[in-house]
């Protein structure tokens, strides 16, 4: 459960979209960059180098936007932010879009003023414990300490499954991945809890990863997508087909490689998808090479996915529900036509 104001909670009670602000189109070209809040450094989704480059599978939905609206990747403001700062800084205008391991919910579809622009990752909370403990499942942590980061549906999902199962637990909250990780580490907790690719990520943070195991249990669904302000159809739509457009990309195998001739060449369905057939960016509002700057300047999904997540990162996390409908996955894009 999140806390507001009163100013805030009464605003929403008599169903005014707060922060919610026609023209975000034309703010982002005016401004001439896309404010895109992400995590405070999350492995394989958001975080920063030592040079101070972003890169992740959510910063590639902040750039895809980038690419779509102003022809250039590199066009991104990007915004930390932890879980309990994300939704008011998207609702007060701080930011264009929240890209930042976002769990769609039915609370936070309907009564936080924003919408989800779809899903980039299909994820399920999980279990990680310290290989000394010898725990082999989550039935087996009754009466277990739990680290958990605070503003997250991880607090509910760990209520919900132990109650469910008759155990107890203590919570043992903190606000940003990092220190959750450190109270983890430093024995502070039995057990990390929150969803499996944040588990993968912390692991392989860890000062020894092979000290720590993900249990098998997966106890809640976590759709993951970006998120912007409701009351503005028009930017949602592009980040919406910013994003399909990664995965329909790949879906219609245009990558990063052969765009340029696929552009030219192509068939039909590539053809409109990368702007020269068709008015799919006339639609948006947008320049006929939209989504062909995605994929030039990003990739397509599958390419997004491997180099930060999967197996040509450290993460080496297998498609699994992320693979395309038609190859085992439940990813899926409208189609552009």
């Amino acid at each position: 459960m999140f806390k507001f104001s009163s100013i805030l909670a009464a605003g929403l009670a008599v169903g005014v979209s707060v922060g919610a602000q026609a023209g975000t189109l034309e703010d982002v070209k005016k401004r001439g960059s896309v404010s895109c809040g992400v995590s405070t450094g999350l492995a394989g989704f958001s975080q920063k180098d030592e040079k101070g480059a972003w890169s992740g599978l959510d910063v590639d939905v902040c750039k895809a936007v980038a690419a779509a609206v102003l022809g250039d990747s590199s066009k991104v403001q990007y915004k930390p932010l932890t879980a309990k700062e994300r939704f008011t800084a998207l609702q007060s205008g701080e930011i264009d879009l929240l890209s930042r391991n976002t769990t769609w919910t039915h609370t936070r579809d309907t009564s936080l003023g924003l919408n989800f622009a779809g899903v980039n990752y299909y994820d399920g909370q999980g279990f990680m414990v310290s290989n000394k403990l010898g725990v082999k499942s989550a039935l087996e942590l009754d009466g277990a300490a739990a680290c958990i980061q605070a503003g997250t549906t991880t607090e509910l999902n760990l209520a919900d499954y132990f109650r469910a199962n008759g155990m107890k637990y203590t919570a043992v909250t903190f606000d940003t991945s990092d220190q959750t990780r450190s109270g983890f580490e430093s024995g502070r907790c039995d057990v990390l809890t929150s969803d499996q690719s944040q588990l993968y990520a912390i692991r392989i943070g860890l000062k020894d990863p092979d000290a720590a195991v993900v249990l098998p249990e997966v106890i809640s669904k976590e759709p993951l997508g970006p998120v912007v302000r409701q009351g503005d159809d028009a930017w949602f739509n592009i980040v919406k087909w910013s994003m399909s457009a990664l995965i329909e990309a790949e879906f219609l195998g245009v990558d990063s490689a052969n765009v340029d001739k696929m552009k030219d060449e192509g068939k039909p369905g590539q053809k409109r998808l990368l702007g020269t057939e068709g008015d799919a960016g006339e639609k948006l509002g947008l320049s006929a090479d939209w989504a062909y700057n995605i994929v030039k300047q990003v990739g397509n999904y599958g390419e997004s996915f491997e180099r930060n997540v999967g197996m040509d990162s450290p993460l080496k996390i297998a498609r699994g529900l992320n693979a395309q409908w038609n190859q085992g996955g439940i990813l899926y894009s409208p189609p552009v036509r």
